[in-house]
Formats: structure tokens, sequence, C-alpha cells
């Protein structure tokens, strides 16, 4: 934002010829993209005629050589071709003007920023890449250091048409000839209306954002910051610009971004393909695991023992014990000889292989233990000729099937149902209440036929013990099978499912047996984790211990970017969770970066939510909000009528006097009754709980009974807080009567 205070000239019509003046430039780098975009096609058409043949038979050198050549080249044209087509909306939006405050028009040089670089037939520059080193003073240029720039000028564009211009002066006082117009590019960007998704901020990034977007790729790069300060958006610029700077080795290892829900990764996956980039990888912590897609919350009790590294201990022990209906003696008749080999006999050969073998791929390992201990009781002929029968055996086949079967990590979870059980594994490391609560949850996922966002971790842990599967492991049989439910049906019940505990369960209208949910918790494949060459985590504050060592697996030799603000925490136990993030670090170098404007909430919202958070975090990060509105949030006691009710007069007041989005965030115990409001206003109404609210922003949020949400809330006030700092511009909070009786 510039300091000073230059004359601006805001009539319309000298308005008018400056967005004229700059769609005439918008148009001629649209009609060369139209020549480009033609280019790739003649070139895709010309690869695709490549390595054609009409013979049959064998493929020769040469033919295969063109083969290659036509798939390279349809390749990189189709690449190319994509590429414009994503960056047809808002391509150019912005412009330097290069000089100092005597030059004139004919002196100056204007210079255009953009997604993506685009040349003339002369190949001089129409407009430079928003990445490039040229672009760097569009973002770092300011009054006290113009770096040679006198005007810059954001353009909002509506697909190739520009719809208005903002000016920020960069000298003491523009020279007679250049006009200046609008109130700043930054603050019109702040007072817009939100969407659904998130906006990029290319055309306004600060110059202590674009410090952190272009800093070494190299070890550990840490963004801190309070709410509204922008640290996501700089995150994501960042991973772009990684991808044009270092395409080689960012494009080939691959970009991970790593957010706390389904909600966050839905909401920014467009801001990637807007800057000009796809090669990056956006999950979920409950979806990192290939083959596992969570998004039910456990109770923040059993979230934190599952979190916890003490997790880690049971989780070994548990991986350790055979599978289920091991046998537990070994039979056989091997080579004329009578071989037993008792239980303790079994479970040492167990301990020795588990010692030097992930489980999954021990099998020729624990073969080979058993024949050794077969021959120690033998004794008689040839070693070699025994041990070779001994290999070649039917019964050794039989029992090595059942006694060193391949292990779903999944299977691993789903054996911890019983309490008494789950207490004498964790003998030491758990309390009984504890126990029981861990097994409890996994008679919930039976149950539900889901895992929970913490079980991601714990499955990914156990697949690091076990190792791959190995084979295609056989469907266990169910609780109850169809013949049963046709027995039901026969007697006039229709449709019957009945729960772990006998009691009947649905899930999303669609009843479902036991049986069936552990079909869906064991669908698809558990595979080796997919390793990045870089790595970005957003609310890390947010992360478990389990959590921080299951992304360390996936970047191992990864640099780093990690996003988050301690005072916006949900996990309770920082310490824990800040010693697995160093080790998921590894000893790279770290460079710190801290974002202290918040950008996103108005004033009165900000301090609302600074009241709430400092009495519990007394040294938590207090951006400073820069933007006032003059409207201090409401708050309404529901005394009379129904919540619904309170509700739909809260969303028509500010669906008045907003534009753009509206959320209604309540505790678990009202989501379901408001769920008829979702959609509402013509879509632009959202109903969501209150941990799914991290990284997301609206105009307007309905916050309900705040007290409620702290109360339920891993992290208390914490997540209460971060509740408070959704909404850009208006904020109702709805509290219950009881509260105040």
């Amino acid at each position: 934002m510039s300091t000073t205070s230059p004359p601006r000239h805001d009539v319309p019509d000298v308005v008018a010829a400056e967005v004229a003046l700059e769609q005439a430039h918008v148009d001629r780098v649209y009609a060369e993209l139209g020549k480009a975009d033609a280019r790739a096609a003649s070139v895709e058409a010309d690869g695709l005629a490549r390595g054609r043949t009409d013979r049959t038979g064998d493929v020769r050198d040469e033919e295969m050589t063109g083969l290659f050549e036509r798939d390279a080249l349809v390749f990189a044209a189709a690449r190319r071709r994509a590429s414009l087509e994503t960056q047809y909306e808002g391509l150019v939006f912005g412009r330097l003007d290069l000089g100092d405050e005597t030059s004139t028009a004919a002196d100056r040089e204007a210079r255009y920023i953009g997604r993506l670089g685009v040349r003339d037939d002369d190949y001089e520059p129409l407009v430079v890449d928003w990445r490039a080193p040229a672009a760097s003073a569009f973002y770092r240029a300011t009054p006290v250091e113009p770096m040679g720039v006198v005007r810059r000028r954001v353009l909002r564009c509506k697909g190739a048409t520009v719809v208005g211009v903002e000016d920020d002066l960069m000298v003491p006082s523009a020279p007679d000839d250049l006009v200046v117009v609008g109130d700043g590019a930054l603050m019109a960007a702040l007072t817009r209306s939100r969407g659904r998704q998130m906006r990029d901020i290319v055309a306004t990034i600060q110059r202590h954002q674009d410090e952190a977007i272009r800093a070494t790729s190299r070890g550990v790069t840490e963004i801190t910051g309070g709410p509204g300060t922008g640290k996501t958006v700089v995150a994501l610029h960042r991973a772009a610009y990684l991808l044009y700077s270092e395409r080689r080795r960012f494009e080939h290892g691959g970009i991970l971004v790593v957010g706390p829900s389904a909600a966050y990764t839905a909401y920014i996956e467009r801001v990637l393909p807007s800057l000009g980039e796809e090669s990056v990888a956006l999950r979920a912590l409950g979806d990192l695991v290939d083959g596992v897609t969570a998004a039910r919350s456990d109770h923040p009790d059993v979230a934190a023992l599952k979190g916890s590294l003490r997790i880690r201990r049971v989780l070994a022990r548990a991986a350790a014990r055979p599978p289920a209906g091991a046998p537990t003696q070994f039979r056989a008749f091997v080579a004329g000889h009578a071989i037993r080999l008792d239980e303790p006999t079994l479970r040492d050969i167990r301990r020795r292989v588990l010692r030097t073998h992930q489980h999954n791929l021990g099998s020729d390992a624990a073969r080979e233990h058993l024949g050794q201990a077969a021959w120690a009781q033998v004794r008689s002929g040839e070693r070699s000729d025994f041990l070779d029968v001994f290999d070649g055996s039917r019964e050794v086949d039989e029992f090595m099937s059942a006694w060193w079967a391949q292990v779903d990590p999944r299977e691993v979870l789903l054996g911890l149902t019983d309490t008494d059980d789950v207490s004498r594994l964790a003998g030491g490391l758990l309390t009984h209440d504890e126990s029981a609560r861990l097994a409890l949850s996994f008679v919930d996922a039976l149950e539900q036929g889901s895992w929970t966002v913490a079980d991601a971790a714990l499955i990914d842990d156990l697949a690091a013990r076990l190792g791959p599967v190995q084979e295609q492991v056989a469907e266990e049989v169910g609780f109850y099978d169809i013949e049963e439910l046709d027995d039901l049906a026969a007697y006039g019940v229709q449709d019957v499912r009945v729960g772990v505990n006998g009691r009947p369960h649905s899930e999303g209208g669609a009843i479902i047996t036991p049986a069936d949910a552990r079909e869906r918790l064991l669908q698809g494949r558990i595979e080796p984790p997919s390793s990045y060459a870089h790595v970005l985590v957003d609310e890390a504050q947010d992360l478990s211990p389990m959590q921080w060592r299951m992304v360390g697996r996936r970047g191992r030799s990864a640099s780093w970017t990690v996003v988050g603000d301690a005072a916006q925490a949900s996990w309770p136990d920082l310490d824990e969770a800040l010693r697995a993030r160093r080790e998921a670090y590894g000893s790279q170098p770290l460079q710190a970066f801290h974002m202290d404007t918040n950008y996103r909430n108005a004033r009165e919202i900000f301090d609302y939510a600074r009241d709430v958070i400092l009495p519990v975090v007394p040294d938590a990060d207090i951006p400073l909000a820069v933007r006032e509105t003059g409207l201090l949030p409401r708050e309404v006691v529901m005394r009379d009528g129904s919540v619904s009710s309170h509700v739909r007069q809260a969303l028509d007041e500010l669906g008045a006097e907003v534009d753009g989005s509206i959320a209604i965030i309540p505790p678990t115990r009202w989501h379901e009754d408001l769920r008829t409001f979702e959609g509402a206003l013509e879509g632009r109404v959202q109903v969501i709980d209150p941990l799914s609210t991290k990284g997301l922003e609206w105009d307007a949020t309905i916050v309900l009974d705040p007290d409620g949400i702290a109360e339920e809330s891993p992290g208390g006030a914490r997540v209460l807080y971060v509740v408070l700092t959704r909404a850009a511009h208006r904020m109702t909070v709805l509290r219950p009567e009881t509260y105040y009786r």
C-alpha cells in the first residue's frame, strides 16, 4: 500500500479511458494467445501424424523412434494447450510503469504482469510471468524503496474483459502525464465478496509475503502468523513459484499439499491451477494414506489417545502378534520324520524374524527358520536333503499360509475391539479406561463402516511395521450371511440389518450389516507411501505427533513449507507435536517468516475474537487488522422461539448486507437441525462444523452457541478463536439463553 496520498483521477470518463487503454493491450495478448493455441494444435496434429505405419509384424527401430517422437510432441502440445486454456480468466492482472517522477511517457517502460509469459511474433514480451525475476518489482516495490517503479497498476478482468483498474503510486508525486485512479489495489481487493473457493492473491501480494514466496527452496520454511494474515495463500503461491523456478526438480519429484480436512482441500483446489500449476497433490489428513478415506472425527479424548506417541508401542505389540486364527503348534510328517514344534518355539521364531523383517516381507525368512527348527529335531541324514523336502512339503505350505498369513494393517485395528484384550495388550501404556475408549472407537468403526481421521495415522504406522501386503488377502465371512437375512424376510421383516452389538444400524439412509461395514473398511489396497520433493503442511498446529510421523514418511528427502499459528491449535500437547515435527524435518536448515497483518477480518470482528483468546493464550500472535467497517458483531440471546427461527432471522439480515458467502457454524448437537439451510440464498449458505472451518473464510458468519463450540472441541477456546475469525465483513453470534440464567 502506498504511504503517499497522490491526487486520484476517479472521474468516470478518465477511468473509462484508462480501462479502454488497458483493454487494447489485453486484446493484443489474447490475440497472441489464440495464435499460440493454434500453433500448439498444429504441433499436436503433426505429432499424431508421426510414427504411423501401415506395415504389420515387427516394428523397426526407426518406427519406434517415430512413435516416441509422436508421443513426446503430442504430450508437450496438449500440455501447452491445457496451460493456455486454464489461464484465460484474469490472464493479465498487473502493469508496472518504470522510470522516475520526472520521466515522460516516452521515457517510461510499461511492463505487464500475468499468470504466464506471452510474447509477440517478434519475441517481444507482452506479458511477464508473475514468478519471473522481471516481475518481482510488482510485489517488492514500495514508496520507500520504489525499485524504479513509478506506478503499479492492478487490472481487474472478467475473462478477457478489463472491468476496472486500481493504482498505487511509488513516488512522492505523479508525473503530469500519468493518471492515477482508484483507492489502491489491496484495499479494493479486501472489500470484495468471497466465493466458495479460495481466491489467489497473485495481483495483490505484499512485499513481506513475496519474500516468503521467493525464499530459497532448500530446507524448511516456516510461515507463522495470526488469523487472516494470508499464510495459506502465500504458501500456495510459494508452491507455484517453486514449480516455476525449479521445474525439473519439483515436477519430477512432486509437491504434496496437506490440509486439515476435505472441506479445506475443496476450498483451495482451484488456486494452484489459476496460478498455472497442476503438478501438485492435494490431500486432507484423512486421505493421506493411499487406500484410506476418512472424514469422521473421534471424540477429543480418543483423538488425543490415537494421536499421542504412546499409541506406537501399543501398535508395535499388536503388529507382532500372530495373525488371527494362526495355529499355535506345528505338526507335520517330513522326509519320514514326525515334526512337532510347540508354541514357545514358534513364538521365538516369530520374534527373531520380526527383528530384521517386516511381517509381510518375512515369509521366506520365517519358513527358513521353521525348517532349521525342524532339522534340529531330526538331525538324521543329509541336512540339505531334509531342508529340500521340507521346503517342498504341502503340509508346510498349508501351515505357513495360516501361521504367517499376509496381514492388512486395517485388520490389526479391527482386532482391537475387545476392552479386556486391548487392556492386556496395552499393559503399562494405557489405563483400563483408555483401553476401553480405544476399543469402543473400533467398534464404532465396524458399526459405521468408516474410519476416523486419526485412524489414518495408525494405519500408516502399522503399514510401515508390517510392510506391503504381497498377495490378495482373502475376504472374511461377515457376522451375518444372506441366508439369515432371507430367513428374516420370510417372516415379513424387510431390509433388516443388525449392528455389531445387535442394534440396527444405518448410515446416510442405507442400513448396513457388520459384514458390509467390515468390507467397506477393508476396501482398496494400502500402498507404500509416495515420496515427494516438497511437502507443504497447512494448519500445522493441529497435527498430532502420529500425524507428523505419517507426513514425515512422505517427505524423507523433501524440502518443506509449514504454515501455522499456535493460538489456533486444536491439538492439546503442543510440545510433543513440536518434537514429532522436528523429527519429520530431519536435520535440514530452517528459515522462518512471520505475517503480522490481518487482511481478512474487519477490525471490529477481529477485536471480538481477540478478546476471547487472550485470557486463554496470553502470548497469542495477534496481527493488526487493517480494515474497518464501523459495524460491531451482533450478539443475540435466543430467549424466544426455536434455534432455527433465530438462525433464519440472522440469515435474512446478513443476506441483505453482504453479496457473497455466508457460513452457519454450530456445535455438533445443532448441526443436523440446521442442514436445511445448506445452499440457501441461491447457494451462498454453507452449514459447517467448527473444526472444518480451519483455513476457510466467508463474507459473513453465524456462530451458534460459542460456549458449546468451545466445550466440545479439542483445544477448547482455541477452536472457538478459529471460528470467530472466519468472517471478512459481518458476524452474528447466537447464544442460548441458558448460559445467562
